[in-house]
């Protein structure tokens, strides 16, 4: 199964972008539980813009297909930089967890 399939490849850049917002936003006073709604909502926004100006908005369908794509295309390259934060931050605590394992290993036992 290829990602791409999912994700428009010309929304992917959102990724990286949504993943530096969410690193701004973190050191402000934004509280963290408030960032990936805040993500969430320039995700949907910013793939809505996008499409709306590739888009021929023929008829109605059009437009409704087209505001279901962008929240879903919204909603996906979100999730994607919420869990490459994730894995990030997950990484870093395991890094610093096994150091403070190996520190506390009784010599004796070794």
């Amino acid at each position: 199964m290829d990602f791409k399939e999912f994700v428009k490849p010309e929304l992917l850049l959102l990724v990286p972008v949504l993943y530096a917002l969410g690193v701004f936003i973190k050191n402000s006073k934004v509280l963290d539980w408030k960032i990936p709604f805040i993500l969430g909502g320039v995700g949907i926004g910013l793939s809505i813009i996008y499409l709306f100006s590739v888009s021929d908005l023929g008829n109605a369908q059009a437009i409704a297909t087209l505001i279901f794509t962008a929240i879903t295309q919204g909603i996906l390259v979100t999730a994607t930089a919420v869990f490459g934060n994730q894995l990030v931050q997950q990484a870093t605590a395991g890094r610093h967890e096994d150091e403070e394992a190996r520190m506390n290993v009784d010599p004796e036992d070794s």
